[in-house]
């Protein structure tokens, strides 16, 4: 069950100075399914894909909301998500009753990844197996930022985690630069085609109504979430850019091929 003797207890380092059992929890990030997350100047825009442990069984849930103004997606065990999620709550409603105003998303990241790291530092505890996408918009505009069960935490243009999200972060690294003009249509649009990434290295399964979750929140806009037939038109735009790659194929096929030039004699 067990790799070595070193990842038995939480704190006990390896003679190479690693801590297995934190090793083990960013394995299970990297187990659970995609999530995409990108933003623009105003607006930030989650897409996740959602599994099911068979064909009887409902999807589970990867989105959450935090406060209007905020929301998380998960990848990893989703219970431990839940305690992070009503950590985060109540750190929210205090800031309110406190400050009478929102919480700044740095802070809150911020709060969330100290309760991260002292989970990794003392034998009573474990790390969390989850790792988070966390969306939002304050005073000082959009932000997205991924934190660890390692207790880091990082803030993107637009970034993915789960299985198979290296296919995403390809597709955005390679728009991520026209992101921060765009409207909240064309974010929605790139999520959804980024996310497709992720499915179609697998070969295994499509994005449908059931599997697939939308988010997102801005300016003047309060945290959103899409799922179920409502998600069905932000879907169309798979259908859409399937028309023009057949189109393209079509119009390739259909060009002329040109003679090979006649060689002159000597």
């Amino acid at each position: 069950m067990f790799r070595n003797q070193y990842d038995t207890d939480i704190t006990t380092y390896s003679p190479q100075g690693r801590v297995h059992q934190i090793e083990y929890a960013m394995e299970a990030v990297k187990q659970g399914s995609a999530v995409v997350g990108l933003r623009s100047a105003t607006h930030v825009v989650l897409a996740t894909l959602k599994r099911s442990s068979s064909e009887l069984a409902s999807n589970q849930r990867k989105l959450f909301e935090i406060d209007s103004h905020v929301g998380i997606a998960i990848a990893g065990l989703t219970a431990d998500a839940r305690v992070l999620t009503r950590f985060m709550r109540a750190e929210c409603h205090n800031h309110q009753y406190v400050y009478e105003t929102p919480m700044p998303l740095s802070r809150l990241v911020l709060a969330v990844a100290d309760k991260s790291q002292v989970a990794t530092q003392r034998a009573s505890k474990r790390p969390f197996g989850v790792g988070l996408l966390v969306a939002g918009y304050d005073t000082t505009g959009a932000h997205l930022y991924q934190t660890c069960p390692s207790g880091n935490y990082f803030e993107y243009e637009a970034f993915a985690i789960g299985a198979r999200s290296q296919s995403a972060k390809t597709y955005l690294e390679k728009h991520f630069e026209s992101f921060a003009a765009l409207s909240l249509e064309e974010l929605c649009r790139h999520a959804i085609l980024a996310l497709q990434e992720t499915v179609a290295s697998s070969k295994d399964t499509e994005l449908t109504t059931r599997n697939t979750a939308l988010a997102f929140v801005g300016r003047d806009t309060p945290w959103t979430m899409v799922e179920d037939d409502s998600v069905e038109e932000y879907l169309l735009v798979l259908d859409a850019e399937d028309e023009l790659e057949e189109g393209d194929a079509d119009a390739a096929r259909q060009q002329p091929q040109q003679p090979p030039a006649a060689m002159d004699e000597s």
